[in-house]
């Protein structure tokens, strides 16, 4: 089974290189398989990077994370998309564990579970946070996209994540994928262990009002389509 690893990226050169190293180490056993990251008109040395560690090199202009995504995807040649954030990192198995899953007909796609770095502040906080965050997620199956993955000509039928959405693009995708999986008698996969582990930045450098406001869901689904309320995804995006 081919698999496609697409990493969209703006700017990453402060995680990028531990992200692939990471990736390249994980994909060890498994033959066939690329890796392509989806330049987004970054200015820093993240192309340079990506080239040296052996990934695929994709430009996508738009600065909208899921046309961004939907450019990597169309770039592919694997039977299986792992869409990866830039800034998170994977460990031996998992990829072992998405073709497990993927093995099974019945499977169109899913996600892995997301553990976020010990923030330097807020440590305790940050935990509950998480753990509210994994109760809601399972109870109403938003899956987040630091690490969701589906068969190609699953992401053809679905067109692919919605470029209307700016933020939770990933949850909108991933509640469409169960959909399809539900009108066909199959599944979504939930990977738990090993799960992948996704930088704290915006916890470190937003502040913690701000942060509880623009992740909690009620803002999430109200003002995905509001692109000026997402300035710090985009306009002034944290690195």
């Amino acid at each position: 089974m081919n698999l496609s690893v697409v990493i969209p990226a703006y700017n990453e050169e402060k995680y990028l290189t531990g992200t692939l190293e990471t990736v390249k180490l994980a994909l060890g056993s498994i033959p066939e398989a690329e890796i392509i990251v989806v330049d987004n008109e970054s200015t820093d040395a993240m192309r340079e990077i990506a080239s040296a560690l052996g990934a695929r090199i994709v430009d996508e202009d738009e600065h909208n994370i899921a046309k961004v995504r939907n450019t990597g995807a169309l770039a592919a040649a694997g039977e299986v998309l792992v869409f990866l954030d830039a800034d998170t990192l994977v460990v031996s198995g998992v990829f072992e564990k998405i073709i497990a899953a993927m093995s099974d007909p019945r499977c169109v796609g899913g996600s892995v579970a997301v553990e976020y770095e010990a923030p330097r502040r807020r440590q305790l906080f940050m935990r509950w946070f998480m753990r509210l965050w994994t109760f809601l997620g399972r109870l109403t199956k938003m899956r987040q996209g630091a690490l969701q993955f589906c068969r190609f000509e699953v992401f053809r039928e679905l067109g692919g994540y919605d470029t209307t959405i700016y933020v939770g693009e990933d949850i909108e995708f991933h509640w469409r994928l169960d959909k399809l999986a539900k009108t066909r008698g199959g599944f979504t996969a939930f990977v738990e262990e090993p799960s992948v582990q996704t930088s704290s930045r915006r916890w470190e450098k937003i502040g913690l009002a701000r942060m509880l406001f623009f992740t909690h869901p009620i803002t999430i689904f109200l003002m995905w389509r509001v692109r000026p309320v997402w300035k710090d995804w985009y306009k002034n995006a944290i690195r």
